[in-house]
């Protein structure tokens, strides 16, 4: 049978990116999609046919959360590599000096910290019938407490902080059970996470895509915490 991934956030941007590198690479991939009108996930399944499942996800919501998972033990039995991608950007938390938006910071949070806790928990089970058993997330620097150096987008840095915190915890349960948790920065990549295409950034997609894929499939060691950026440079937490 065909080694799997399940990637969440597939539609478009490096979730998609992510999508193609591990379907030419042989694996069958289970691509979480949010956005129902956004094409390019049916025109990579009109070529890749069955090698590519695209289930319909939002990872703020338990209930489609555990409907994808569900779907994936019917159809494969087992999960070998899990990439929680799915996340928002569009940042619009305020300043001391200002007026915070606390429901935009709890929106970033919702999806960008308990999103993977949601998606990981429906999971686990299915990782643990693998040989493989990697559990990765695209996090970021600004996640990164020694390394911060910001003034604003306090929402989404705080929201990928404790996504680290959140990783370094699952780490510490999951190693005893063979499961590899992994956290990258993906570079900063030309994409949709902060709602318009950003024509600014420095590296497309595929190339943070195959750099990410390049490092999973290393297989790296068990009792290792893992904060590195997609070409392997380690992060600090």
């Amino acid at each position: 049978m065909k080694m799997t991934a399940y990637i969440t956030g597939a539609d478009r941007g490096l979730g998609l990116a992510l999508a193609k590198v591990f379907l030419e690479k042989g694996f069958k991939v289970f691509a979480g999609r949010f956005m129902e009108n956004w094409p390019e996930l049916d025109e990579l399944k009109a070529v890749h046919g069955e090698d590519l499942d695209i289930i319909t996800l939002d990872v703020t919501e338990q209930q489609s959360v555990d409907a994808a998972a569900n779907h994936i033990k019917e159809q494969a039995g087992r999960l070998d590599i899990l990439i929680n991608n799915a996340g928002i950007f569009k940042d619009r938390s305020g300043d001391l000096f200002g007026e915070f938006h606390y429901e935009d910071m709890m929106k970033l949070i919702d999806t960008n910290t308990f999103g993977p806790l949601r998606v990981s928990q429906s999971v686990v089970p299915l990782l643990m019938n693998s040989d493989c058993k990697i559990l990765a997330n695209i996090s970021s620097e600004a996640g990164s407490l020694t390394d911060s150096w910001r003034k604003k987008e306090y929402g989404y840095c705080m929201s990928k902080a404790a996504l680290n915190m959140q990783l370094t915890i699952m780490q510490n349960q999951l190693k005893d059970y063979g499961i590899k948790v992994m956290a990258f920065h993906p570079g900063y990549v030309k994409s949709y996470i902060m709602g318009d295409f950003n024509h600014e950034a420095t590296i497309n997609a595929a190339e943070s895509a195959n750099g990410i894929v390049t490092e999973i499939l290393k297989l790296p060691a068990i009792d290792e915490h893992m904060y590195i950026d997609y070409q392997g440079n380690k992060i600090n937490w």
